[in-house]
């Protein structure tokens, strides 16, 4: 890593995905070693992913291939999960692509195809789906100066910042319309979203008909945080973002700016209960009926709430965007 002054974006980008990266080094423990996503909380999300491809599936016409995208794959966790919640006759269609740039796993599913770039534009037909994934596209981060100025955050690789020029262009447009923090004060921060736009609008271009979800961390127009949400994750605990390679670095999504005019926006919570992930507890007559049963439906009822906790999980945003007008009618079944 260099340790010579640089904007966030570089610096994230040579940390989280550069030689000896957070996320590419060889042997690394993979997302999993240092943070629990919804994939790893349950099985339950693999189901409610497979339940939804299901539902893409039928919008489709069940098409003789049926595509499958998971883009930020880890270690495959969630095809693994999803290919084996599916019915057989659907899996026997599904056509699996991890897009990672770390190496494939050993032991993975064989009909798994694994790349680092996303499959060519228009060339699918099924779900894409990120789980954050987003939050680890870099961006640059900008702070107000003691006149209101937006100026462009410098770091080096030992965390150390200091405030560059002042933003310009197309980042100090996207600030103006998505994150406003002009003369709001010296000390105000932002982060410039507009990256992501970018990646999330090409990954939706992957397919040619189906729907694209994205599931992360977010926050709205009307209520971005005044300091931002650049952080670290490191061994399950939050650190100071340091872009040495030695943490996970992220920052919250403006989903409201990444869709297109079709896409919907739903809490994880919303979004799981539409596709039966509710958390209820079993009857306590289970208990004495079948005892086993009752108690992997306690597990279950359990996973079911910390994947739709309000005050955890449950508040990720998910950004569905359909692509082609079989799965626009589909969000139409769709209720908060």
């Amino acid at each position: 890593m260099t340790n010579e002054w640089q904007g966030w974006r570089d610096a994230m980008e040579r940390a989280l995905y550069g030689p000896d990266g957070f996320y590419t080094r060889p042997g690394g423990a993979g997302p999993a070693g240092h943070f629990r996503t919804s994939v790893h909380v349950s099985p339950l999300y693999a189901g409610a992913v497979a339940g939804l491809l299901c539902r893409v599936d039928a919008a489709l016409g069940h098409p003789s291939e049926l595509a499958l995208v998971d883009v930020g794959a880890g270690r495959g966790e969630l095809l693994t999960g999803v290919l084996g919640a599916l019915p057989e006759e659907v899996a026997a269609r599904v056509c699996p692509y991890a897009v990672e740039l770390a190496g494939r796993p050993e032991g993975l599913d064989r009909r798994i195809v694994w790349g680092a770039e996303l499959p060519p534009e228009g060339s699918l037909s099924g779900l894409l789906f990120a789980n954050e994934w987003l939050d680890n596209v870099p961006l640059e981060v900008v702070e107000t100066d003691e006149d209101g100025v937006p100026r462009r955050v410098l770091v080096r690789a030992d965390g150390a910042e200091r405030l560059g020029a002042p933003v310009a262009g197309a980042d100090a447009a996207w600030l103006a319309r998505w994150w406003p923090v002009a003369g709001a004060g010296p000390g105000a921060r932002a982060e410039v979203g507009r990256p992501r736009d970018a990646a999330w609008a090409r990954a939706v271009r992957t397919l040619r008909s189906g729907l694209a979800v994205a599931v992360d961390y977010a926050h709205q127009e009307e209520g971005r945080p005044p300091f931002g949400t650049l952080t670290g994750f490191r061994e399950g605990r939050e650190v100071r973002p340091v872009p040495d390679g030695s943490c996970d670095l992220t920052a919250h999504v403006a989903l409201d700016a990444c869709g297109g005019p079709s896409a919907r926006r739903l809490t994880q919570r919303a979004a799981l209960r539409a596709l039966g992930v509710a958390g209820r507890r079993p009857p306590l007559s289970l208990a004495s009926a079948d005892p086993a049963g009752y108690v992997r439906a306690l597990g279950a009822a359990g996973a079911a709430a910390e994947l739709t906790d309000p005050a955890g999980l449950g508040a990720f945003g998910w950004l569905l965007e359909p692509v082609g007008g079989a799965c626009t009618r589909l969000l139409t079944e769709w209720d908060e």
